[in-house]
């Protein structure tokens, strides 16, 4: 069969809400680190959203999508909040903020496994501000020690002023979620289906790829490359048994690069060699990934080249 009379493939169809069913869109807010991409993926049932103990991993406003017989959330997982020190951090918390403004429900995500502290309270102030409800969830249930009373006190001072409902969990265990989900169900207005009910996200292919490679690439060198790789997914060839990819992995300084590469291509192996088996996951099929590093000296400081890795302020 030549490409000309290749079968056009379905499109995924959008049914029609049936009497009751809600949904909306559910920001997932909270301080780097707290755990905010471990509960998008768990809720969603699949790895959608990449995991690190660096913090501030997430970069783009990434949608996941889980829907039930009930409803379709479509959760919003965004940038951690905090102090930017480049102009890429600028632009993370300006799209962290303006996802507050547009969605249905806020969940607000604190680690309380440790006493709230001003990085809460300065996000906590923020949310006053808007007529959006929020939920103060609780993560990191199963590693709370010591007097668990007077963490919880912490938080519960917190979200006094605003009135809003609290939730203790685990995203980790999966422990209160089920309770979680239904209290964010209960906020949402009845309403249409968004997506169709089998996709997990509205991110492509290439994007998600691009970040299973970053996951690795933070996962492997911590503090030694923290937040100066960017990746660019150049090639995707799909073969009937085999998918080619090839990615270009962007740093700012040439000592980062061969931190990256490692003697004779091990750091640079071991790297791709994890990636790929994230990418068969993602895809169901075998794949061969190649892997290139440039320089690109303070691309971060460049609204020019953040656009091009996209990195931008998104629209509001």
């Amino acid at each position: 069969m030549d490409a000309d009379s290749a079968p056009t493939p379905a499109i995924p169809l959008i049914p029609t809400a049936p009497p009751g069913f809600k949904s909306g869109f559910v920001a997932i807010v909270g301080r780097p680190n707290v755990g905010k991409s471990t509960l998008m993926n768990y809720l969603v049932g699949q790895k959608i959203a990449i995991v690190s103990p660096v913090a501030q991993t997430t970069r783009n406003r990434l949608r996941g999508i889980l829907t039930t017989e009930a409803a379709q959330v479509i959760f919003v997982d965004t940038p951690g909040i905090h102090k930017p020190h480049h102009e890429l951090g600028r632009v993370l918390v300006q799209n962290a903020r303006l996802a507050i403004n547009v969605v249905d429900l806020v969940l607000f995500v604190v680690d309380s496994s440790v006493p709230a502290g001003g990085g809460d309270r300065f996000i906590a102030n923020l949310l006053a501000k808007t007529p959006v409800p929020v939920i103060l969830g609780l993560n990191k249930a199963d590693r709370q020690t010591g007097d668990v009373a007077a963490l919880d006190a912490s938080y519960q001072q917190l979200g006094q002023a605003g009135q809003w409902e609290q939730c203790k969990f685990s995203a980790l265990t999966g422990e209160g979620l089920d309770e979680l989900l239904a209290q964010a169900i209960a906020q949402l207005e009845p309403g249409p289906y968004y997506y169709p009910p089998e996709l997990v996200t509205d991110q492509p292919e290439r994007f998600i790829m691009g970040e299973l490679i970053r996951e690795q690439i933070l996962l492997h060198t911590r503090q030694e490359v923290p937040h100066s790789v960017a990746i660019a997914i150049e090639r995707v060839e799909e073969q009937p048994e085999i998918t080619r990819v090839q990615a270009a992995i962007a740093v700012e300084r040439a000592s980062q690069k061969g931190i990256l590469i490692g003697k004779q291509g091990a750091m640079l192996k071991t790297i791709g060699s994890a990636a790929r088996q994230q990418i068969q996951k993602l895809i169901a099929g075998k794949v061969y990934l190649e892997l290139f590093v440039k320089v690109e000296t303070q691309w971060r400081q460049s609204r020019r080249q953040l656009a091009e890795f996209g990195y931008r302020v998104e629209e509001s």
